[in-house]
């Protein structure tokens, strides 16, 4: 008789995380130029400190010059590294901005944790995919457009009726997210928003979530927001 084989195949093995950390290095340097010289720069000055302590007080003593010297390297290694994390962000949602639900991606993945945001808007245009997302944190409830300001205005304000029905008191914000000269960057949505004043405490922000949510009704028709951090960088043609 013959042997039964076992076809399942095998799950494909993961990138390991040098080979993570070289992707993400060359997905940026295509999609950002200062990147590279910005990552050597972070790495250079700390060494050269290090270098400078070394000399300056520890001359004589070899094994400390090379304590300093490995000191300024490591340093340096994690700058170059934090560097390449916020570069990488920024190119990453410069590949989606632009692209609906590219705002929910930011409030799903970028969010500081004082605030708290879905990655589906609460108001969608069918037909120019215009949208308005909204955030609750200690400044209170944001609402951000998707789209041009011309179109969205008119969104943001019925939205902002409906919150300030229901909860007075709250402050609201807008910010816009578009073509506009003015408008926020895709990738400073978050850092703009951990700028706003904060009003409510962390009860509250729960008690005007859980309020806010019974406004939410059926799903929207609009895809959830990309996720930058799993897109691949395009390939040359």
């Amino acid at each position: 008789m013959a042997r039964k084989t076992d076809a399942t195949p095998k799950a494909p093995k993961e990138p390991g995380r040098i080979k993570q950390m070289w992707q993400v290095f060359t997905m940026t340097r295509r999609y950002d130029k200062n990147a590279v010289w910005l990552m050597a720069l972070g790495f250079g000055v700390p060494v050269l400190v290090g270098v400078a302590l070394a000399l300056i007080f520890s001359r004589d003593n070899v094994f400390a010059m090379v304590m300093w010297i490995l000191a300024g390297v490591l340093g340096g290694l994690l700058a170059a590294l934090i560097i390449l994390g916020r570069r990488a962000e920024r190119a990453a949602y410069k590949q989606i901005e632009g692209q609906p639900g590219a705002v929910g991606a930011v409030l799903r993945s970028s969010l500081k944790r004082s605030w708290r945001g879905s990655e589906m808007p609460v108001a969608v245009n069918g037909k120019t995919q215009d949208a308005v997302y909204r955030a609750v944190g200690r400044g209170g409830v944001v609402l951000i457009s998707e789209g041009p300001r011309s179109r969205t205005n008119k969104m943001l304000e019925e939205e902002r009726r409906k919150v300030l029905r229901i909860l007075p008191n709250v402050p609201v914000t807008f910010l816009s997210v578009g073509p506009d000269p003015d408008a926020v960057p895709l990738h400073r949505v978050a850092a703009k928003m951990a700028r706003i004043k904060p009003n409510l405490t962390k009860p509250e922000v729960m008690a005007v979530s859980n309020r806010l949510t019974s406004l939410s009704s059926s799903p929207l028709p609009i895809p959830k927001g990309i996720d930058p951090m799993r897109m691949r960088p395009q390939r040359g043609r």
